[in-house]
Formats: structure tokens, C-alpha cells, sequence
């Protein structure tokens, strides 16, 4: 499911990888690439759990040491090993074959609000909720608005330094960043 999801669009969908084409496209929408084969391995994992309520099922009919169900049981077990063959090696095709779509995903980093967190102990966090809002709101990088905001300017901040206090990689080696912390 994350790999359809993370393939939706082009536009309107999250649009953070590309799944190599394995169609022509839609049947209603021209150009867009169906998740085949994220989608058939879902359809192979739900099989696969009936097949395993099945061999439940039959495990639990057996009296003394006898099970009359053992043939369910293993028909329902070889194939689901078949099908979980078969739909891995395709899944791994497909999960070589894809491309990130970098672009994206640094616009809608740039836009998080979550970024501000790592302002509040140099602005506050008052003044670092009203950025997140703002920027939130207007759909711009949370930088462009901070640079913008008089709490930022009041405390003489430049793109560069708040390029490094916002940076989403230093954010996550963890650790109290700015004035009085272990990074600041």
C-alpha cells in the first residue's frame, strides 16, 4: 500500500517515487501509471490469509491422529508458497525499477511545519507557531516565512543560519539545538 500511495498522481496524488509502467495506463485516465503489482500483491496477501484460515480451520479438525482435512491443508499451503513466490520476485522488480521523485519530496519538506520545532528555542515558541501557520497556509517553505517574521529578524537571523538550524537531516541526529543546548 505504500508503494501506491507513495506512486499516486501525477498531480493530485503524493508523487514521491515513480513505479516503472508495466501497462499502456488507465482505462479512464490516459498516461497514469497503474501499481499493478503493488496491487497484485495485496490481492496475494489476502488469498494467502484465507489460505491460512483454511489450514487453521482444517488443523483444528483432526481427532486423535487422524485429520482428514490434510489435503485442504496442503493444497492451501503449496499454494500459497507458490503465489508468495511468484508475486515477490515481481514485487522486487518493480521496488528495483522505481524512481525517487526527489523534487517533491524536498518541496514538501521545505513546507513542513514541523521544521519550526527546531526554532522555538531560539524564537520562542509563540513566534514559532505563527510561522508554522503561516507558512502552512500559504503553502511556502517554512524558511521563506521565517525570514519574513520580525522574531526572526529581531534576533538578526540569515538564510544561512536558519538554512542550518532548519536542516530536516540535523533534525534528526536528535539533541537540544540552539542557545543553551548541546548543539548550540
Amino acid at each position: 500500500n505504500d508503494l501506491r500511495w507513495m506512486n499516486s498522481g501525477p498531480l493530485a496524488g503524493i508523487g514521491e517515487i515513480a513505479l516503472p509502467a508495466l501497462q499502456p495506463g488507465s482505462s479512464i485516465m490516459p498516461g497514469k501509471v497503474n501499481p499493478v503489482i503493488p496491487e497484485a500483491t495485496a490481492m496475494v496477501c489476502a488469498q494467502v490469509m484465507g489460505n491460512d484460515t483454511t489450514i487453521m480451520i482444517a488443523g483444528q479438525s483432526g481427532n486423535f491422529q487422524l485429520n482428514v482435512m490434510l489435503p485442504v491443508i496442503a493444497h492451501n499451503l503449496i499454494q500459497s508458497i507458490e503465489l508468495l513466490i511468484n508475486v515477490s520476485r515481481l514485487l522486487g522488480e518493480v521496488i528495483e525499477g522505481f524512481t525517487v521523485n526527489k523534487k517533491s519530496i524536498l518541496e514538501a519538506l521545505e513546507r513542513n511545519p514541523i521544521l519550526i520545532t527546531a526554532l522555538n528555542a531560539v524564537i520562542g515558541y509563540e513566534a514559532g507557531a505563527a510561522i508554522a501557520k503561516k507558512a502552512y497556509a500559504e503553502g511556502k517553505p517554512v524558511i521563506d516565512v521565517a525570514l519574513a517574521d520580525p522574531a526572526v529578524q529581531q534576533k538578526g537571523l540569515k538564510r544561512e543560519e536558519l538554512a542550518k538550524l532548519l536542516n530536516p537531516a540535523e533534525l534528526t541526529t536528535g539533541g537540544i539545538k540552539g542557545p543553551g543546548g548541546a548543539g548550540g
